[in-house]
């Protein structure tokens, strides 16, 4: 029976601690899982050598003592095994590694005698310097070089305290380095994992809608136009064109029919196909991801490669400036203060540092940054280009009327559309499935094989008669429906303020659907913001009707508007915009704005649209809040703020200790402190926070007369 303690109330969090028992790091993990699946907790830390818990919620305080209570009934005896890739283990391992260089480094000095430690700090600088020599063979002149020039030179002058100092420092830099390249990794690869909660499944020739946990191996999975692949399988019918660029890095297609391999994580662009599993959710392929971001230079921003270029051109500066130092005073103590102050070392440390800690921000906004880079053409962007449904307007329209035509009935037209609707991930389709659940009209399939048409909407076929629903270019313009010869006044009176979407069965107009797309509360304020952060041009670009697309264009104030425009209308505006010199943000979430999305410079994906523009969008947003792209603007132009001050504090900072031993006025060893010192020191300050919290946390008096009790 776990016992809680509570040791802290502040408003929105809350500081718990469970007494009388420890706990490992796999149900350190499944606790964190448990609580986090409460909708009132927005983050959820346990720490397990205290046994403490720190909750940030929702001001929900009832729900949150309900899921904690709710801990008492987990087995923590089934916690899941950690992978050795988790974040939580990756943490512990590189916080132990600096935990443990640093003890060492302390202890040698306190402990070891001074010939004893002089031999040690040969043995290790012999690393440094090989790696120096190596290097030199290879007619190379680069950082290594430096600092194994500088270990030997303090070695040979018998200053063994400089030379382990410089060590240490290099290897908690080291540790800093990959620390940071890791974690990056596993939050792209994290981003990029599948969020996939039901399956269609084809059982005795029926599509079943079926939890992906439930799926078992030789199961038969039915995937279309748009869809993420779930599991690993073989197609077994149908062709399709799938996007493999999370597994292969390739961005064309590839086809896959018949007897044809699939894999998890990989998106459908066109076709359907039915695939039998082979490998269950817990076992796929997809984890080789990880190793594909890591030799991947997408990552890197402009100002990240130009640092490191930088970095490693400044190496030949310092020796120059040694060679010089010693010819003018004949003094090898000066000219050392070249070799022991290292620009790049610094500049290797911070600015990965800070993209990082950017990118972290940024996540905990709701927001996923892909790589580094994004977040430098998101700073330097002057146009932002909006989707309109589901982006600037709620992402889950709301089903208003439906308007039957040519004698058939409201309800029968609402079921035949929520069967076929039901099958594609867009929020108008979720919005006709959802009015025919709340009106109990429960649906069987009644259809035959359904049709995505691009930006158009879906064909199908029921008996004989063929079935389309979609807008009203592709009802009208493409499909040739005929509106009844008598009803022609009832549909030139459908209400203006909803938008429509028309099924026709057999060439004939059946039924008009009216949905209310209602605008974000907060639309207007983000793009006034926008624009106040240097965004030039702010357009809207929809498939919806000129009326319609105009009255939000108006309300919002957008400064161009484009309406009733396909998908490649979207991506060929992107691209002009490209050619006349914008930086360009797309944020979309249907199939019909991957393309668009895709031809961005940062492509935005918001979190309940289609997988396909998940998958291909350079930055997702899972909160639902369009404040996120401005949390995301303010962010990374703060990021390209703190790159440059930190460029500047390191060429002012070092450029003084090396013109400070030059002088004489201190010895190679004090500037060698003092430069790693302000390196470890500027690595810290690059992960601060970028943005101050709006909201300071405000105190409520301390915990009431039950904070001091045990709870059991």
């Amino acid at each position: 029976m776990m016992q809680f303690k509570m040791l802290q109330r502040l408003s929105r969090r809350l500081h718990v601690r469970i007494e009388g028992r420890k706990f490992n790091d796999a149900q350190a993990q499944y606790i964190e899982d448990t609580l986090m699946a409460c909708e009132a907790i927005n983050k959820a830390n346990f720490y397990t050598r205290s046994g403490d818990i720190i909750i940030k919620h929702n001001g929900d305080e009832s729900a949150v003592k309900t899921a904690l209570f709710g801990l008492q009934d987990l087995d923590l005896a089934n916690a899941p095994a950690l992978h050795e890739l988790s974040p939580r283990l990756v943490n512990k391992r590189y916080k132990e590694e600096m935990i443990d260089k640093t003890l060492l480094y302390i202890g040698k000095k306190i402990v070891l005698p001074a010939p004893v430690a002089a031999a040690w700090s040969w043995f290790d600088g012999i690393k440094f310097i090989g790696t120096a020599i190596k290097t030199l063979w290879q007619r190379k002149l680069t950082v290594e070089v430096l600092d194994g020039v500088a270990i030997g030179a303090a070695l040979l002058q018998k200053d063994y305290s400089t030379a382990g100092a410089v060590m240490y420092l290099l290897g908690i830099g080291e540790i800093l380095e990959e620390w940071t390249l890791r974690k990056s990794v596993l939050n792209l690869a994290e981003s990029m994992s599948l969020n996939v909660d039901k399956v269609w499944v084809l059982a005795d020739g029926v599509e079943v809608s079926k939890p992906i946990g439930d799926v078992q191996v030789g199961d038969i999975v039915v995937v279309r136009q748009g869809e993420v692949v779930p599991l690993d399988g073989q197609v077994v019918d149908g062709v399709v064109l799938v996007n493999e660029s999370s597994m292969t890095g390739e961005p064309e297609p590839v086809r896959r029919d018949t007897g044809t391999s699939v894999y998890a994580g990989t998106v459908v662009e066109e076709g359907q196909c039915s695939f039998e599993v082979r490998t269950t959710c817990k076992h796929t392929r997809f984890e080789q991801i990880v190793n594909l971001i890591e030799e991947s230079e997408q990552m890197k921003s402009g100002m990240e490669q130009q640092a490191y270029r930088m970095a490693d051109k400044l190496v030949p500066i310092s020796f120059i400036g040694a060679g010089l130092t010693y010819l003018l005073t004949r003094n090898v103590m000066k000219a050392l203060s070249f070799v022991m102050v290292d620009f790049s070392c610094a500049l290797k440390l911070s600015i990965p540092l800070a993209v990082l800690s950017a990118m972290q921000e940024a996540s905990k906004r709701g927001i996923t940054v892909k790589g580094g880079k994004f977040l430098e053409q998101i700073a330097q962007a002057d146009m932002i280009v909006f989707d309109k449904t589901g982006t600037l307007t709620k992402a889950e329209p709301e089903f208003e009327q439906i308007i039957p035509f040519n004698g058939h009935d409201a309800d029968e037209m609402l079921k035949l559309a929520a069967c076929i609707e039901e099958h594609f991930p867009h929020s108008m389709a979720k919005a006709i499935v959802r009015a025919a659940k709340d009106h109990d009209l429960p649906h069987k399939e009644m259809h035959s094989d359904v049709e995505y048409v691009v930006a158009h909407g879906i064909a199908s076929k029921v008996g004989r008669y063929r079935v389309r629903i979609g807008s009203a270019h592709y009802i009208f313009d493409d499909e040739k429906t005929k509106i009844p010869a008598d009803e022609q006044e009832k549909f030139n009176n459908l209400p203006n303020s909803s938008s429509h979407i028309y099924l026709a069965i057999g060439g004939t107009l059946a039924a008009v659907i009216c949905i209310k797309d209602p605008v974000r509360e907060e639309a207007k304020q983000v793009i006034a913001d926008l624009h106040t952060l240097g965004i030039k041009k702010v357009v809207m670009m929809t498939g919806d009707s000129k009326r319609n697309a105009q009255r939000v264009a108006d309300e919002l104030g957008i400064d161009e508007l484009h309406a009733e425009v396909l998908p490649e209308d979207k991506a060929a505006y992107v691209k002009q915009a490209k050619a006349e010199g914008y930086t360009v943000m797309m944020v979309g979430d249907g199939i019909n704005d991957s393309p668009a999305i895709s031809e961005a410079h940062v492509g935005i994906a918001m979190n309940e649209g289609a997988p396909i523009a998940q998958k291909i969008a350079n930055v997702t947003i899972s909160s639902d809040h369009l404040q996120a792209l401005v949390d995301l603007r303010r962010i990374s132009m703060a990021l390209m703020k703190r790159i440059k001050a930190n460029y500047n504090g390191i060429v002012g900072f070092n450029g003084a200790l090396v013109g400070g031993g030059v002088l004489g006025i201190m010895p190679p060893s004090q500037t060698a402190w003092l430069h790693n010192l302000f390196t470890l020191g500027i690595g810290l300050e690059s992960m601060t926070p970028l943005l101050k919290k709006e909201e300071p946390k405000e105190t409520v008096p301390t915990i009431d007369v039950t904070a001091d009790s045990v709870v059991a």
